[in-house]
């Protein structure tokens, strides 16, 4: 069996495939340290977030972790792919590689470039090339062809978490408090970018629906995914309805999840993002 291995990252809470292995990042809050999607659902994240007055810090899933999988997999005569959170944002993927090292005939790790719903969507296409049948290095390549694809494009709601974190100034996060500033971000070469900032949300949702666009716009082929942060969906519930028009001719039903502690962290509660493989290559 060909099995995929990924970090809770990817914010998979409903795993119940045989192929699949979702190894927990570590969140901790002060003294109190949690496993994601474990002893820390996404609902418990927010409502300790909005509650601290400091942000939480996100740790590496360890080598041993990776090993102690590896180890397993060999001995059931499998083979793994581990597809991680991008290597720039955090040490992850390098910690599966280093535990790899002694598994060279049956692992091989996958950087997403990406984080979230973006990995999850690359672990989505992982799954279906299993599916099809494809041998373990058909499925390699293809993962490493078209993760270039994916686009994580996102409409943040406040400006108050990047201020947190030091990736913006007080000021900065201020002025924009005051004029309703939506910042309108994306993964790019496995980083965090500002693509825009639109003043209110109707704006935001309208800069949100043009950044699609101009990426070439959505393989309804390939995994779609939606996403949403905070305790409720009803942000991009109105963001869907807004923007029927992206999708309305091409899927039945539409994929939502829910976006934990990794990205939520750095952005906070009442974000939307959507995540798709561009129908234009570059």
């Amino acid at each position: 069996m060909v099995r995929i291995i990924t970090d809770s990252a990817s914010d998979i809470t409903d795993n119940n495939r045989e192929e699949l292995i979702i190894l927990p990042i570590n969140i901790t809050f002060g003294e109190e340290e949690f496993q994601d999607g474990v002893t820390l659902t996404h609902r418990m994240f927010y409502e300790k977030l909005i509650e601290s007055d400091e942000l939480p810090v996100t740790s590496q899933v360890p080598p041993f972790t990776f090993e102690e999988i590896y180890r397993k997999v060999k001995a059931q005569g499998d083979r793994a792919i581990v597809i991680t959170l991008s290597s720039k944002l955090s040490g992850t993927w390098q910690n599966a590689n280093l535990a790899a090292q002694e598994y060279e005939d049956t692992v091989k790790v996958v950087d997403s470039e990406n984080a979230s719903i973006g990995q999850r969507a690359l672990v989505e296409y992982a799954l279906r090339l299993i599916e099809k049948g494809l041998s373990y290095e058909e499925i390699l390549e293809r993962l490493e062809t078209d993760k270039s694809r994916i686009r994580l494009i996102a409409l943040l709601d406040t400006l108050e978490y990047l201020k947190k974190g030091g990736r913006i100034s007080k000021a900065a996060a201020l002025a924009g408090s005051l004029l309703s500033i939506k910042p309108v971000i994306a993964i790019q070469g496995g980083e965090v970018a500002i693509l825009g900032k639109a003043r209110g949300s109707r704006q935001g949702n309208n800069l949100l629906a043009e950044q699609i666009r101009q990426t070439g716009g959505i393989d309804f082929e390939m995994p779609f995914v939606l996403g949403y942060t905070g305790f409720s969906d009803v942000m991009l519930q109105k963001y869907i309805a807004d923007n029927e028009a992206l999708w309305k001719h091409s899927v039945d039903a539409l994929e939502t999840a829910s976006v934990g502690g990794t990205i939520g962290t750095h952005v906070g509660p009442g974000a939307i993002g959507v995540a798709f493989f561009s129908a234009k290559t570059e």
